[in-house]
């Protein structure tokens, strides 16, 4: 491992997991991922584990997984294969589907190992698609800050670290062609069925498109996205008096984006139904109709428009 690559990658773990307990590291078996496995294992020897995940949903996905674990026993790397139990095979929101199962097959062994994180190979690449994605859906600033250098893995309760946000994908392959390892070559990464993956050639296919820049604006925008929370919080404190099952609000014409977030956080609060995320459109229908002081129900919650907006759990439908 050149020490100049190996420096940059134990800086960057480093600022989002200290040194000590031991962490997991995600591998699929690609370029990007044995990368990671590589630079994990230099940067922390006997402090990582790692494991691959058999989502049990095209052939050849145990040979690369037992291709990894050969390449684990290679470098003294405790390794695991985690198999997907589907109790019917899913046919639509395939690659979404899988990640949920991954997430939480990931976290059960995150905790299962006492692993103080899961460490992925996410990178510059992934991220600026990412990006792309959500702004073909219209997402606000939270979404278009994209994957986060530190967040807690979907459906678990295990830190998430990506310190590879800011390497591009051929810094990566250049690193497994460097030590001699042949990775795989998933072939669903090709199939464009596969919202990510129409992406992905759209942005390698405009020249004019640089990665790495998108990249850098989603750390930009995180940034911003950050310094609207504290805003927010500030704004939670100002103008919100919250009981066990009612929370009142005064907007007194606070900024769009203030109110949108006060609101979103009041619906957590008091949600008795449906999925914790809030979906935008949803959150704005609701938002024009307490505007205008009118009355609605989301996720459980009776919401009442007005000077001050008022937030109650709705009563057990009958």
């Amino acid at each position: 491992m050149e020490p100049a690559l190996l420096e940059r990658f134990t800086s960057a773990l480093d600022a989002l997991i200290a040194p000590g307990p031991s962490i997991g590291i995600a591998v699929s078996g690609g370029p990007d991922s044995v990368a990671l496995l590589l630079l994990a294992a230099a940067a922390r020897p006997g402090a990582i584990e790692a494991a691959t995940i058999d989502h049990a949903l095209r052939a050849g996905a145990r040979e690369e997984a037992e291709m990894v674990a050969d390449l684990c026993r290679r470098l003294g790397v405790p390794h695991s294969i985690l198999t997907a139990r589907w109790v019917e095979t899913p046919e639509t929101a395939i690659q979404e589907r899988a990640r949920g199962e991954r997430y939480r097959l990931l976290g059960y062994w995150a905790e299962e190992r006492g692993l103080a994180a899961i460490v992925t190979a996410h990178h510059a690449e992934d991220q600026a698609e990412t990006l792309l994605m959500r702004l073909a859906r219209g997402s606000g600033v939270r979404g278009l800050a994209g994957m986060r250098p530190k967040s807690v893995a979907p459906g678990a309760h295990v830190r998430l670290a990506r310190p590879l946000l800011g390497w591009r994908r051929s810094e990566l392959e250049a690193i497994c062609a460097k030590a001699g390892v042949t990775p795989a070559q998933d072939p669903s990464n090709d199939d464009e069925r596969f919202e990510r993956v129409r992406v992905r050639r759209a942005l390698r296919e405009a020249n004019w498109l640089d990665p790495g820049a998108i990249a850098r604006s989603a750390a930009n925008l995180a940034e911003a996205d950050e310094a609207l929370r504290w805003a927010a919080e500030n704004e939670w404190r100002r103008g919100v008096d919250e009981k066990r099952d009612r929370i009142t609000y005064r907007p007194n014409g606070a900024p769009a984006e203030m109110v949108r977030r006060i609101v979103g956080r009041a619906l957590r609060k008091l949600a008795t139904e449906g999925e914790p995320e809030l979906r935008g459109g949803e959150l704005d229908r609701l938002l024009v109709t307490l505007a205008e002081g009118g009355t609605g129900t989301l996720r459980g919650v009776q919401c009442c428009g007005g000077s001050t907006w008022r937030f109650e759990r709705a009563p057990p439908r009958r």
